[in-house]
């Protein structure tokens, strides 16, 4: 079921600022920020066979470091494959070649695999714009998340990476928003959030 106009509208108010003050981040900030969530997210990969990830834009946490670290970490990264249309994730083993895709979003150029793959990650390092502390995660408005996480089987680790003011109190969140298990920031490393009841929800831990 969709959001509701009113929950869109809240969303959208909450988008405009934390876009504005990605926009307005230091290169070197943006750097050492990059460097720390790395640092905490390879710390607790240990035992995975196959993660799931993103390509940061140069705004976000992770840029120009993270599917690199990855890849030299974990015997399998897929990464996310925009569709030309729709809104459907497929993905792609990151073999180290990163190309220009949909909206300038860098994507790996192996074969392209179904929606359903992602099933097979045990961590599933998802991009958000914030993170509440029970998990709810804002993302950037597009649905593309949303509609992949119905593919993360049951026991998967998701875990979101913000910059340390994006992990807040509260969030709105409608019906389809799946919670995140777990949040990385550069000044507070990896932080496990509490499963909610009846939210459902991967595991705590790698």
């Amino acid at each position: 079921m969709p959001d509701s106009p009113e929950l869109v509208n809240r969303k959208a108010t909450l988008r405009t600022p934390l876009l504005v003050a990605r926009a307005a981040r230091p290169r070197a900030e943006r750097s050492a920020a990059a460097a720390a969530v790395t640092a905490a997210l390879l710390g607790r990969l240990a035992g995975a066979g196959t993660v799931a990830a993103s390509v940061p834009a140069p705004e976000e946490p992770g840029a120009g470091l993270l599917p690199g670290a990855l890849r030299a970490a974990v015997p399998r990264v897929l990464l996310p494959v925009v569709p030309a249309a729709g809104r459907q994730l497929s993905w792609a083993v990151h073999d180290g070649e990163l190309v220009a895709g949909r909206f300038g979003l860098l994507e790996p150029t192996g074969p392209r695999l179904p929606p359903a793959e992602l099933a097979a990650a045990d961590v599933v390092v998802v991009p958000a714009l914030a993170v509440a502390r029970d998990g709810t995660r804002l993302g950037r408005g597009g649905g593309y998340y949303d509609r992949a996480l119905a593919h993360a089987r049951p026991g998967a680790v998701l875990v979101a990476v913000v910059f340390d003011e994006e992990l807040v109190d509260g969030l709105p969140a409608g019906a389809h928003d799946r919670p995140v298990t777990a949040v990385v920031t550069p000044g507070g490393g990896w932080v496990t959030l509490p499963r909610q009841a009846g939210r459902p929800c991967g595991r705590t831990s790698p």
